[in-house]
């Protein structure tokens, strides 16, 4: 019975813990973009903005929306 419990509580966490590792590698991917991207200066600004948002989300343990603001800049620089 203790091995089903724990054998739950662990695959209930992996999962949280691997999608808690995506952030990092969107922010990578939102500043290796950002010096050649060809946008707007208000864009520009909201991309950085929604970039800085991302951080802070993740940095305090909100990782969906974390991931929900850097998608969102993802989208605007188009990768």
């Amino acid at each position: 019975m203790l091995r089903s419990i724990s054998l739950a509580v662990f695959l209930a966490v992996v999962p949280a813990t691997a999608f808690a590792n995506s952030c990092p590698t969107i922010m990578a991917a939102i500043d290796a973009a950002l010096p050649t991207a060809t946008l707007s200066e208000a864009d520009m600004t909201k991309v950085k903005e929604l970039r800085a948002q991302g951080e802070t989300l993740h940095a305090a343990g909100d990782h969906a929306g974390s991931e929900a603001a850097l998608n969102q800049a993802k989208t605007m620089l188009g990768i």
